[in-house]
């Protein structure tokens, strides 16, 4: 029960009992009250705790942040690890961040391959990459560098990581199918469905529970899919442009990968009245489109709360807090035009119009 950095008299101090009454505990020996017993227990598991803060306080860490994402999320993601290194305490912590958009997997594991070496001490990867085995490759090789990984938002297979911190991405694909099957009840029409890249676990994910739901939920309703243009507004734009100009009837969209203004302007476009509409992420974009009514929903979860969590696991992947990395999963959160979050609040707080 006790380390051998415990001192028994260390223990009787903390405990406020006899050397001697914590010696029969540690050895079990009889003649000692229940209270005795508990009271020693109570003083271990403090100096434990006071152990860890002095050792954390002594640490400082450093985080390499690799994200492949538009970058309206990479502000989001540099935002809540900023925040979320200035909350992790006693210990000190410190990012470094590769960010960008489009990277191929040998890139990308180029960029983790490189980490910890020439000299440059890496404690850590944030990794948000897509599910490929050349990046998986990387990050065992890191993890056997002593550098350990949690993926963010979107899981890597395979890659030895940690850690998942994020969305649970299933739930929020059948929670959006859960919401369109009901908006769009009596709408005739498909629903649009746009992904930023098939090559990301997460959206997948996504995608696997939207279809297995909006199945139940409105049996027959036929899905049109967009995908692979990286979440780009123009890009989305002219794939729903040429859609429509198909004569396709949109009855609703759920959006996993972002550019929403662009698929919003192709429906406007040509003539369409505003349809149910479910995006992810209130990032500042889709902020705007959700106040002035052109989102119906965003799924959304705390970016700051998954960093934090991001940080814990890795404090514990080096033994600098007490348990081990575990996933972090969070559960999707429905925002409407009235349930912003306080924090991302400004002075239109209610939308003009709404669909």
């Amino acid at each position: 029960m006790v380390r051998r950095s415990h001192r028994v008299v260390d223990v009787a101090e903390q405990a406020g009992v006899s050397p001697a009454t914590v010696d029969r505990v540690l050895h079990g020996r009889p003649g000692v009250s229940a209270r005795a017993v508990r009271a020693v227990e109570a003083a271990v598991l403090e100096l434990e705790r006071q152990q860890t803060q002095v050792r954390l306080s002594r640490r400082t860490l450093l985080v390499d942040v690799v994200v492949d994402a538009p970058r309206r999320f990479r502000d989001a993601v540099t935002e809540a690890t900023e925040e979320a290194l200035a909350s992790a305490r006693p210990a000190t912590a410190r990012a470094r961040f590769r960010l960008g958009e489009g990277a191929t997997p040998a890139e990308l594991a180029r960029v983790v391959d490189g980490l910890g070496a020439a000299g440059r001490v890496s404690h850590g990867l944030v990794l948000k990459a897509p599910d490929d085995p050349v990046v998986a490759a990387a990050v065992q090789r890191a993890h056997q560098r002593g550098i350990p990984a949690v993926t963010l938002v979107t899981d890597v297979s395979g890659s030895g990581r940690v850690a998942y911190v994020g969305l649970d991405n299933a739930a929020a694909g059948a929670t959006a199918a859960y919401l369109l099957a009901r908006l769009a009840r009596g709408r005739p029409g498909v629903v649009l469905a746009g992904l930023s890249h098939r090559a990301f676990l997460g959206e997948q994910e996504r995608w696997a529970g939207f279809r297995e739901r909006l199945a139940v939920e409105d049996p027959g309703r036929a899905v049109e899919e967009i995908a692979d243009v990286h979440g780009d507004d123009a890009a989305n734009e002219a794939l729903v442009a040429q859609l429509v100009g198909r004569g396709v009837e949109v009855c609703g969209v759920y959006s996993m990968g972002g550019g929403n203004a662009g698929i919003a302007r192709a429906l406007a476009a040509a003539g369409r009245d505003p349809v149910p509409f479910v995006g992810h992420d209130l990032d500042a974009d889709n902020l705007a489109l959700l106040r002035d009514g052109t989102l119906t929903a965003v799924l959304h979860h705390d970016l700051r709360a998954d960093l934090r969590a991001a940080l814990t696991q890795l404090l514990r992947a080096h033994r600098l807090l007490p348990g081990a990395p575990t996933d972090a999963p969070s559960a999707p959160q429905v925002v409407t035009p009235w349930n912003i979050p306080p924090r991302l609040r400004g002075e239109r707080d209610a939308p003009v119009r709404t669909s």
